[in-house]
């Protein structure tokens, strides 16, 4: 225990050992002595203080997304006939997916096309995933 204590505080100075105690009669049988405790292992070094978190810069949007396109009459249909970027388009297609509970109940990933979005996915059924691809298609 006071090998413990020395690690934990170095700048102390040790306390004195303890006096031996005095030897017992000869007749008793002598004991083994306790082999003495390894030094303490020395203390770990603390990991180096994290770097100061640079301040968080906006993210400028990549021009590509943000260039607006006409949609195809098909897509019109469901977005509008306005030039828009490909990310309003996303928001709007995925807003009428929702209004109209196309998206499969057990599958969350599969979109059940109603007759509008079927003119745009050419068939009954698409991934989400496949979604912007097949609506990429239909932009200008």
């Amino acid at each position: 225990m006071a090998t413990a204590k020395k690690a934990a505080a170095p700048a102390k100075k040790a306390a004195p050992a303890k006096k031996a105690a005095p030897a017992k009669k000869a007749a008793a049988p002598a004991k083994k002595a306790a082999p003495a405790k390894k030094a303490a292992a020395p203390a770990k070094k603390a990991a180096p203080a994290k770097k100061a978190a640079a301040p968080a810069k906006k993210r400028t949007p990549n021009a590509a997304f943000m260039k607006a396109l006409t949609p195809s009459a098909a897509l019109a249909a469901i977005v509008g006939a306005a030039p828009l970027p490909r990310t309003d388009v996303t928001k709007k297609v995925w807003e009428y997916i929702k209004k109209n509970k196309l998206q499969d109940e057990v599958q969350k990933r599969i979109i059940n096309a109603d007759a509008k979005l079927k003119e745009i996915f050419g068939k009954a059924k698409a991934d989400m995933f496949e979604m912007t691809k097949l609506i990429n298609s239909h932009l200008k």
